[in-house]
C-alpha cells in the first residue's frame, strides 16, 4: 500500500475543545461531563427541569479549570432547541462535540401493555424529545463542524431501539429512529472529518430512568451486576477520541446483547 493510501496516525487532543451534553444533570450526563472535565474539555450543559443539579455541576467542573456553563432547554420545544444552540454558541463558541444524551420516557406501560395504552399525543411527545430534538441540535452544531474539518457526534440510544424494551413503542421507535440518523450523518460527513456514532445503554443503575432496579433486572444481565453511569462515559470518550471509529451503535449492557446493534 503506498503511503498516499495509508496515511499517517495523528492524535486529535480534547483539551480545549468544546462539548455539549444534552440531559447533563442525568447520571450517565454527569459522569460524562466529568469525565470529559479531566481530559480538559470545555463544557456547556443543557438541562431542562434541575437547575440545582445543573448549577452545582458548573461549580463543581470548573474546578478542573475549563469554561463550562449551563443551559436550560425543553428539548421537545424546537424553537427552544434553536435558542439552546446560539445561547452556546454566544457564550462559549460552537461546539466541537456534541453529546446527544437527553431522552423522554414518557409513560412507562410495561411489558403487559398494549398499543392502544400509547395514546397518538404520548408517541409525538416522546419523538419530538427523543428524535427531533437531536436532529435539530445536530443540524445546527455540523455545519460550524465541516468548516473547521472536526466534529464527534455521538447519541445516546437504548437498548430498547432493537429489542423494544419495556416502556412502550414510543419510546422503544424513538431510540431506533436515532440509528437511521446517525447512519445517515456518519456517511454524509465522515470525509470532512465528522464522525457520528451511538451508545446503547441498558440497566444502568444511578439514572432516572432506572431508578428502582430488583433483583429479577439483575438477573437479566450476565455479568451479574447494573451498569454505571461512568461506564457509560468510558464509551462516550471512546467515541469522540478515535477518529477512525464511526457510523457504529455500541452496546453497554452487561452483555444482554451479544453484539452491536443494527
Amino acid at each position: 500500500m503506498s503511503e498516499s493510501l495509508s496515511g499517517t496516525y495523528v492524535p486529535i487532543p480534547l483539551k480545549g475543545k468544546l462539548a455539549l451534553i444534552t440531559g447533563a444533570t442525568g447520571g450517565i450526563g454527569k459522569a460524562t461531563a466529568r469525565l470529559l472535565a479531566t481530559r480538559g474539555v470545555h463544557l456547556a450543559l443543557h438541562y431542562f427541569t434541575q437547575h440545582d443539579v445543573a448549577t452545582a455541576l458548573v461549580e463543581e467542573l470548573r474546578a478542573s479549570g475549563v469554561r463550562v456553563a449551563a443551559f436550560k432547554a425543553d428539548l421537545a420545544d424546537f424553537d427552544a432547541v434553536r435558542a439552546l444552540h446560539a445561547k452556546v454558541v454566544e457564550e462559549l463558541g460552537n461546539p466541537d462535540i456534541l453529546y446527544n444524551n437527553a431522552a423522554k420516557a414518557g409513560t412507562m406501560l410495561g411489558i403487559k401493555a398494549k398499543i392502544e395504552d400509547a395514546s397518538l399525543d404520548e408517541f409525538e411527545r416522546c419523538w419530538r424529545a427523543n428524535t427531533g430534538g437531536p436532529f435539530l441540535l445536530t443540524q445546527l452544531c455540523i455545519p460550524h463542524m465541516e468548516k473547521q474539518g472536526y466534529g464527534r457526534v455521538v447519541f445516546c440510544s437504548s437498548i430498547a431501539a432493537a429489542t423494544g424494551g419495556v416502556l412502550g413503542p414510543h419510546y422503544s421507535s424513538s431510540k431506533s429512529a436515532l440509528h437511521g440518523l446517525m447512519h445517515w450523518i456518519a456517511r454524509q460527513y465522515s470525509k470532512k472529518g465528522i464522525t457520528c456514532n451511538a451508545v446503547a445503554p441498558a440497566l444502568i443503575a444511578n439514572t432516572v430512568m432506572f431508578k428502582d432496579p430488583t433483583p429479577a433486572h439483575r438477573d437479566l444481565v450476565p455479568v451479574g451486576r447494573f451498569g454505571q453511569p461512568e461506564e457509560v462515559a468510558q464509551i462516550v470518550e471512546l467515541l469522540i477520541t478515535n477518529s477512525y471509529m464511526t457510523d457504529k451503535i455500541v452496546t453497554c449492557d452487561g452483555g444482554m446483547v451479544p453484539s452491536s446493534l443494527a
